[in-house]
C-alpha cells in the first residue's frame, strides 16, 4: 500500500499493530482496550495468521459461521452485535487478497479523504464526494454505501479508516447526543495539514 497522505512511519505501525512483550498495543495494557479494540485485534491477527477460510466466511453476511458470530461476540451489548458483525465484514472486504493487516487509521471522513486519482483526492475527486453524501445522508446505519467505500479505498490502495474507530462511530450513529455524519464531513473537508496541527 503506497498512501501518499500518511508519513511511512505512521503507515508501519498501522500495518504492524502488533504487541508489546507486556500485552500493550499502542501503549494500552490488554485489560483497558475497547471491545472495538480487541475486535480489530482479533482481524487482524486472522489476517496475520492466513487464517483464509475464516476471512471468507466473514465476507458472506448470510452465513451463520464461527468466524461472524465470533465478531459479533466482542460486542458489549446484544443491540450493537450487528455493528461488529458488519464491521468484520468490511474489514474482510477490504483485505481480501492482502496478507499484510491494516488497522486503518482516523476516521470514515479522513478515509474518503485519501481517496482519488490523477484529478484529485477527497473533496476534488466527484467519486469520493457522492460517496461522501450519501454516507452522511443516511439516517440509518448506511452499510451499503459504507462497503462501496471500503472497496474503493481498497481499489485506491489507501488506508482504511480506523475499524476500532468504526465500530465505535457506528454504535453511535443514531444517537441524539453525537452527529458522527458530521465529523465525517469535517473530517472529508478538512484539509490534512489542517487535520494534523487540530490533532
Amino acid at each position: 500500500m503506497n498512501d501518499p497522505q500518511l508519513p511511512a512511519e505512521l503507515l508501519a505501525l498501522i500495518a504492524e499493530g502488533s504487541d508489546d512483550a507486556n500485552g500493550r498495543h499502542g501503549g494500552v495494557p490488554a485489560a483497558r482496550r475497547r471491545p472495538a479494540e480487541e475486535l480489530s485485534r482479533w482481524l487482524c491477527g486472522m489476517v496475520r495468521s492466513h487464517d483464509n477460510g475464516g476471512l471468507a466466511d466473514l465476507r458472506r453476511l448470510d452465513s451463520l459461521t464461527e468466524p461472524r458470530l465470533r465478531a459479533a461476540a466482542f460486542a458489549p451489548e446484544e443491540a450493537q452485535r450487528h455493528v461488529f458483525e458488519k464491521v468484520a465484514f468490511l474489514f474482510a472486504r477490504y483485505h481480501a487478497g492482502r496478507s499484510k493487516a491494516h488497522f486503518g487509521y482516523g476516521s470514515m471522513g479522513d478515509a474518503l479523504r485519501r481517496i482519488g486519482g490523477p484529478g484529485g483526492r477527497g473533496a476534488k475527486d466527484p467519486g469520493a464526494t457522492r460517496l461522501l453524501d450519501r454516507l452522511v445522508a443516511s439516517r440509518d446505519l448506511p452499510l451499503r454505501h459504507l462497503q462501496h467505500a471500503v472497496e474503493r479505498a481498497r481499489a485506491c490502495e489507501v488506508t482504511p479508516p480506523s475499524w476500532a474507530r468504526l465500530v465505535d462511530d457506528l454504535m453511535a450513529w443514531e444517537s441524539p447526543d453525537t452527529s458522527v455524519a458530521y465529523d465525517w464531513a469535517r473530517d472529508f473537508y478538512t484539509p490534512a495539514s489542517r487535520s494534523k496541527k487540530n490533532g
